[in-house]
């Protein structure tokens, strides 16, 4: 009896998807960097389930592509070397809520979004909103370390994840972690496995960590004569003391594709916006926002426009979160990375932005979160990219885009993991040895080298 007989017998009928149709949707993901079908996929609904998946297929000797809800960019979830797609977007349940250990324990399936709505009706917040929270799944979130606009003033996932309940390739569960804000018994396994990518475990369970909710927040927008003042800008905020809990930057190119979308009206004459969001108590941020918005006009901004209201805010941020998407509808093809750097080299790296694409011919439009130096840089072409001419530009940006970055003391990704997308540059900003020493950990936890195979490292 061959593997996927034995899973369809031991987790039920109908459970094991073989069906071509069917099995389309898993090959892909939102990196649209290809289709790479899988042999079948199964859509765990336990932890029990998860167990009997990862046995067999050890045994077997079957690769398996842990899968949230496909909405990583750089095709961390997609079956490389095809075997099993195992799922966990139907493990939805939010076991708890706890306001006075401020503490949320959640299966992977959750979606970002519904959490902290859950949460913040209950008084209490979790920070991390990745632009595509309405989508993303808590599971992905931490296997990819999310972060998002937020990140400046509270952290990315790992900040967040105080323990969980993972699986390793063979059906051995480990609970890592604890439910405490504050715990230093014995190594940080939680942190290694935040970010790994799915390649050490699958989880069924995830305790995170909650805060009051804010009393209020109050936003504004400051338009800059061109990206690089905006970026010059950014630093001189943070300096002068500000701790916004989102400083957003997008370029004329980015502003100019989501005017069509736009639930908020940017002004014609933009070079580039700073959007900026404070939090805190509601008696002092009024006070708070107009000082920040003084301090933009002293640094060159030609204009500053407060959201007059929670529903003015809540539309600014609408047309913020679909820029990506529109630069996707107007462009037949869209690479986006999400380099970082230093946030005192930001100017010059959108100077550098700027060179590339003139030399490559290739449109670009950069936003992202200014605030902790994360950008994301779109390269754009309506030509075929699989033209030799065209695909040999593409990944000449790509490699300028990158060797400027790390020259100027970034890194490679600071949200979207490396997958398969970034898995060739990884030597360029790490050492043999570094590289080396973290596949030796990738056996530790999966010595068959079956979990996500084909990721981070390449071949």
């Amino acid at each position: 009896m061959g593997v996927y007989e034995l899973l369809e017998r031991e987790l039920g009928g109908g459970r094991v998807l073989r069906d071509e149709a069917a099995l389309d949707s898993y090959s892909q993901d939102e990196s649209r960097l290809g289709r790479f079908p899988p042999d079948a996929a199964v859509l765990a609904r336990s932890r029990e389930e998860i167990e009997i998946v990862l046995r067999l297929a050890a045994e077997h000797g079957i690769p398996v592509t842990p899968r949230g809800a496909g909405s990583g960019l750089t095709g961390g979830a997609l079956p490389v070397r095809g075997g099993l797609v195992l799922s966990t977007e139907a493990m939805q349940g939010i076991r708890l809520i706890d306001p006075d250990d401020r503490i949320a324990i959640v299966e992977p399936g959750v979606i970002n979004g519904d959490l902290q709505r859950a949460a913040e009706a209950q008084g209490l917040f979790y920070a991390p909103d990745p632009a595509s929270l309405a989508m993303c799944s808590l599971g992905g979130n931490v296997a990819e370390n999310a972060g998002g606009p937020r990140a400046f003033k509270y952290g990315v996932t790992r900040d967040w994840t105080l323990g969980m309940t993972v699986t390793l390739m063979g059906g051995e569960t480990l609970k890592l972690g604890r439910k405490t804000p504050k715990g230093v018994t014995g190594y940080d396994l939680v942190a290694m496995f935040v970010g790994s990518e799915g390649t050490f475990g699958v989880t069924s369970e995830i305790t995170l960590r909650l805060l009051g909710k804010p009393e209020a927040a109050a936003a504004l927008i400051a338009v800059m004569p061109d990206p690089v003042a905006a970026g010059r800008s950014v630093s001189a905020i943070i300096r002068r003391g500000f701790r916004p809990r989102a400083l957003e930057l997008m370029d004329k190119a980015s502003l100019d594709h989501v005017r069509s979308k736009a639930a908020f009206t940017f002004p014609a004459n933009a070079g580039a916006i700073l959007l900026i969001e404070l939090d805190g108590e509601s008696d002092a941020l009024e006070g708070a926002i107009l000082r920040c918005g003084n301090l933009c006009e002293e640094l060159g901004a030609e204009e500053v426009i407060v959201a007059r209201d929670e529903a003015d805010r809540e539309r600014l941020w609408l047309t913020r979160r679909v820029c990506s998407v529109a630069l996707r509808e107007a462009y037949r093809w869209k690479q986006s990375e999400d380099v970082v750097v230093p946030t005192g080299s930001i100017a010059e790296l959108l100077r550098r932005i700027d060179q590339i694409s003139a030399r490559s011919g290739l449109p670009s439009a950069t936003f992202g979160h200014a605030g902790d130096g994360n950008l994301h840089v779109n390269f754009l072409s309506n030509e075929n990219p699989r033209d030799g001419d065209v695909a040999a530009r593409i990944k000449t940006a790509l490699g300028d885009l990158f060797r400027a970055t790390l020259d100027l003391g970034g890194t490679l990704s600071g949200e979207h993991g490396i997958g398969i997308a970034k898995a060739q540059y990884m030597a360029w900003e790490q050492s043999a040895e570094v590289i080396d020493w973290q596949k030796r950990l990738k056996r530790l936890w999966d010595p068959l080298g079956l979990l996500n195979p084909g990721k981070i490292f390449p071949d």
